[in-house]
């Protein structure tokens, strides 16, 4: 199946795509990579009106260092932001996690906002923006916002972006520097049966604070389960502190049955996958504050 007719227009500013956005009224997206965006149109899931294309412009897929922050354009492609010694340094959680996001031909056209915007539940980059605590900064007719991306999601595959507003920056705050990241799917590549990843600091005593632990495919969105980090606060991260948090991690599961798995069997995996993942973290080596590399 094909996409339905619409309209091809080549966008050179964010102000000359976003008065697009807002002349066809909710019937139209912006493209860029396009990896999950024309599956949807193949499958005439979504009918529109217009595509607006923004590579042409500048600027738009960047990644600088802001004082403690890290910048990321919403058209940075994943396979920039895997070979971006950068993004190893200061955003090593989500360099890891960039290699579980579809095959290498994905990784080549797909872009960050564009995964952030699609808003799968299952995917990587929501997961990982959400757990490093990330701000999106979107621009529409009344000027820029910014979101932080607790906030961000509505729903399965739904956004708080207006129909007339376009992502155009994620910002990172300074990386803690402990973290983890594990993946569950029935092969490399595709979509997960679930994911989680958890970052922390350790303090010299051995105890960790700040601890935050995420958990994809396994509800409408991918959520933070506060509860569990809560009871690892100011812990040594023994096993029993992990289990206790694994089982913890329950209260915010609420998953669906699809092709891929049961919810029942999802359930069933999230204390197994969070204990895991968890005893990654514990085991991790501190990053160097200044170089964001391990001491190892």
């Amino acid at each position: 199946m094909k996409a339905a007719d619409f309209v091809y227009i080549r966008a050179t500013s964010v102000a000359e795509a976003v008065n697009h956005l807002s002349e066809y009224g909710g019937e139209s997206r912006i493209i860029a990579g396009g990896q999950s965006l024309m599956p949807m149109l193949n499958m005439r899931l979504w009918r529109l009106s217009a595509l607006i294309d923004v590579n042409r412009v500048p600027g738009l897929d960047r990644l600088e260092a802001s004082g403690e922050e890290t910048v990321a354009g919403a058209m940075l492609r994943h396979a920039a932001l895997e070979r971006s010694s950068l993004a190893a340094e200061r955003l090593p959680l989500l360099a890891t996690m960039i290699g579980f996001v579809g095959d290498r031909q994905v990784r080549n056209r797909g872009t960050i906002g564009g995964s952030l915007v699609q808003g799968d539940p299952t995917g990587e980059m929501p997961l990982g923006c959400l757990v490093l605590g990330a701000r999106v900064r979107a621009h529409g007719p009344d000027g820029a916002r910014e979101i932080p991306i607790e906030s961000f999601y509505e729903g399965s595959y739904a956004t708080a972006l207006q129909f007339d507003e376009m992502l155009t920056e994620i910002v990172f705050p300074k990386h803690p520097q402990h973290f983890a990241f594990a993946e569950f799917s029935r092969r490399h590549g595709d979509f997960c049966v679930l994911s989680v990843a958890a970052t922390g600091n350790r303090s010299s005593d051995g105890r960790w604070q700040g601890v935050r632990l995420g958990l994809g495919g396994v509800n409408d969105t991918p959520v933070l389960a506060g509860e569990a980090a809560a009871r690892l606060e100011g812990s040594l991260l023994t096993d029993d502190d992990i289990a206790a948090a694994a089982q913890a991690a329950l209260e915010v599961v609420d998953p669906a049955s699809d092709i891929r798995a049961s919810a029942e069997y999802r359930t069933h995996l999230v204390p197994v996958y969070v204990r895991r993942t968890l005893q990654k973290l514990r085991a991790h080596p501190q990053l160097d504050r200044k170089t964001g590399r391990s001491d190892r």
